[in-house]
């Protein structure tokens, strides 16, 4: 009886310091899904807040076409219709405007097609696409 009274109390301790281990678990990354097409993203334009980290999901649906994000690493190519899609994680730690744009030619209005990212301070109130409360 002793033994299992023993065990039992080893077992309740032991799994209380796992807890307390357990690294904590951020917020996953919210997830926007923009379209691509002749001569424009939709939405064009992305709302966040500083400091939170939005997953940006793009298909296009006529050619292929790119994305960049001015001024950062950020430059992928969104494969055409049917064949895929790409992915690409933003953070901002600082609140501003970043703008986005095509960047693989697709046509004659290629010039045209850009957007941007609206990254508010964290502590205001934020609505619209890439944005939940």
């Amino acid at each position: 009886m002793k033994l299992i009274m023993v065990l039992w109390v080893l077992l309740v301790g032991l799994t209380g310091m796992e807890d307390e281990e357990q690294p904590e678990r951020g917020n996953p990354a919210q997830q926007v899904q923009v379209k691509a097409r002749r001569f424009k993203f939709v939405p064009s334009r992305i709302n966040m807040k500083a400091g939170t980290t939005i997953e940006i999901v793009l298909t296009s649906q006529d050619v292929t076409h790119g994305f960049r994000i001015v001024g950062t690493d950020t430059d992928v190519r969104i494969p055409p219709r049917g064949e895929g899609k790409a992915k690409v994680t933003f953070q901002a730690e600082k609140p501003g405007w970043y703008r986005f744009e095509c960047s693989r030619p697709c046509g004659a209005g290629h010039a045209s097609m850009r957007g941007g990212i609206r990254v508010a301070p964290s502590s205001s109130t934020v609505h619209g696409p890439g944005f939940k409360e």
